[in-house]
Formats: structure tokens, sequence, C-alpha cells
């Protein structure tokens, strides 16, 4: 099992930034892709940014160059720097991990809970 857990979300005024984590604990063989999805109410979930295990990264349309996204592969970690932040972003961000449990298997595409990330005045 793996453990995805969050932190930093909350509210921000439109213009500020945030700081996403999500770090990874458990039994797990390898972690391949780590990165953030979000669904505000209504919506469907939606790729925000990816960054695989040789941090080659791929953002949304919309977040590119506010978001910046990156990893410690030594602490299982991901982060998630919003810059620039607009009402349009208010979600909540789920961190996403592509593991591999064990090392005869076929990853998985493991979630966190979500952090709720607000931005208004």
């Amino acid at each position: 099992q793996v453990q995805l857990v969050e932190s930093g979300g909350g509210l921000v005024q439109p213009g500020g930034s945030l700081r996403l984590s999500c770090s990874a604990s458990g039994n797990f063989f390898k972690i391949y892709d780590m990165g953030w999805y979000r669904q505000a109410p209504g919506n469907e979930r939606d790729m925000v940014a990816i960054i695989s295990i040789d941090q080659i990264t791929k953002y949304a349309d919309s977040v590119k160059g506010r978001f910046t996204i990156s990893r410690d592969n030594a602490k299982n970690t991901v982060y998630l720097q919003m810059n620039s932040l607009k009402p349009e972003d208010t979600a909540v961000y789920v961190c996403y991990a592509k593991v591999q449990h064990h090392a005869l298997w076929t990853p998985d595409n493991d979630w966190g809970q979500g952090t709720q990330v607000t931005v208004s005045s």
C-alpha cells in the first residue's frame, strides 16, 4: 500500500502564490510519474502537471508559465509551486503517482485525498 499525503492548500488572493507538497510513503518498489490533477465542482478531474522520474515535465496549457512542478526522488515527494493564481484555479488538487508496488507487477495509478485551493478576494 502507498499513501500519498498532500499539504499546502488554502485560501489565497488573486495574484498570490501557494506551494503544494505530496509525499509518498508505504511499501512499494518504484515510483514513476508523479503529479497533480485538479477538480472543480461540476467539472471533471483534469491534469495540471506531471513530472517523470527523469524530471521531464508536462503542464496543462492553462497553467504554463505560472505553475512549476518539481520532485525529490530521494524523499518520494512532488511539489507544485503555483504563482499568479487566478480564481479559475480554485479546485481540489489531487496528488497522483504511477507506482510499481512490486518488482514483478505492472505500475498502478495511485491518488491522494486532495487538498483544497481557493483563490478569492
